[in-house]
């Protein structure tokens, strides 16, 4: 069955009230990840890549601090997540480990240590231009495929990532068994194995990246008014706020579109090979919307949001992902050549 998540029409058309903003607009993919059990041909967050067996699988080898948590338990806790999403709540013993998980939890030695050499990283995303439009891959490439360090590095404060474009055609052997590493640094360095609902949409810019003029604008109350918004009078105080956070940039995962900033002002971004001015990629989100983006909840998790199931209680987290206290990861990439180096910032 095809998941299928709609955000609802803006409350605004933003290009009614500013005209000038048309020319800025931008294609964005929503991603939607939702709890699953995706395979290697699927899009996915946190699922199974299609990786070539006689390909190396990539490795960190930067330098790291311990990783404190057993990557074979945080998959047991994943499973048993899966299991009680499953079921109706109140279901008897649908959290209790089955024989299986008890074994590899009976397995684990606890008291093991990391070993030295490169860290396996682990995958985070993998995106097929069939489902993702916006993706501009080089040449015949038709596969994004992000995958992270989960251990933490000095004086960086979200995950270091890695990316590869390939042409699923290609891959006829696929590996089975990818290395992973023992331990990790948190348990929100693993992506709950996720599948999407990509829905095409529009995004604006960040107030931030408007000029000083248009900015001025969009803060004047009145313009509002006098477009015929049909905004109530609570918008009057803060109408840049409202741009913000319903009309410009979508929250939670998504490719292409605009960055959303906040965390630090807009930087130029140049590729470090080309010195192209590079564009959004894939931004990684911790929440999929908060209580200031609530008018992009998609209609079919409407209902479920607002009702009392635990099952429910953490929809806007559901790859569980965490960057820094709650922020965003965004990976940029060269428009001019894909293949360049990638570059990221948290927002």
């Amino acid at each position: 069955m095809t998941l299928i998540r709609t955000t609802p029409p803006r409350p605004v058309d933003v290009t009614a009230v500013f005209p000038q903003l048309a020319v800025l607009a931008r294609p964005a993919t929503r991603l939607h990840p939702r709890p699953g059990a995706p395979t290697p041909c699927d899009s996915s967050i946190g699922g199974p890549l299609l990786w070539p067996a006689d390909e190396p699988w990539p490795h960190c080898d930067a330098g790291h601090e311990g990783g404190s948590h057993s990557l074979a338990a945080i998959r047991v806790e994943q499973s048993v997540r899966a299991r009680v999403a499953a079921h109706p709540a109140g279901t008897p013993g649908v959290r209790d480990h089955t024989p299986q998980e008890r074994a590899v939890l009976e397995q684990i030695d606890w008291d093991a240590e990391q070993p030295e050499g490169p860290v396996p990283m682990l995958p985070v995303a993998q995106l097929y231009v069939r489902d993702v439009p916006v993706l501009r891959p080089p040449g015949e490439a038709d596969l994004l495929q992000v995958l992270w360090c989960p251990l933490d590095h000095p004086e960086m404060y979200m995950p270091r990532t890695a990316v590869f474009w390939r042409s699923a055609a290609d891959v006829t052997d696929i590996l089975a068994s990818p290395p992973e590493p023992l331990d990790v640094g948190m348990e929100e360095y693993v992506p709950e194995p996720c599948v999407l609902a990509p829905e095409q949409i529009t995004e604006y810019p960040n107030s931030l990246e408007l000029s000083e003029e248009l900015r001025g604008q969009l803060g004047d109350w009145s313009r509002w008014q006098a477009a015929g918004a049909g905004l109530d009078s609570s918008w009057a105080p803060y109408p840049t706020s409202f741009y913000r956070s319903d009309l410009s940039v979508a929250p939670g995962w998504k490719a292409g579109g605009w960055p959303q900033w906040g965390y630090t002002d807009p930087a130029p971004r140049q590729c470090p090979a080309c010195d192209t001015a590079m564009e959004p990629l894939l931004s990684i989100d911790t929440f999929e919307w908060d209580d200031g983006t609530r008018s992009w909840i998609p209609y079919e998790d409407r209902a479920a949001e607002f009702s009392g199931d635990d099952r429910h209680h953490d929809m806007w987290r559901p790859t569980r992902v965490q960057i820094g206290s709650g922020y965003k990861q965004q990976l940029y990439v060269c428009p001019a050549a894909p293949e360049h180096p990638h570059i990221e910032l948290m927002q």
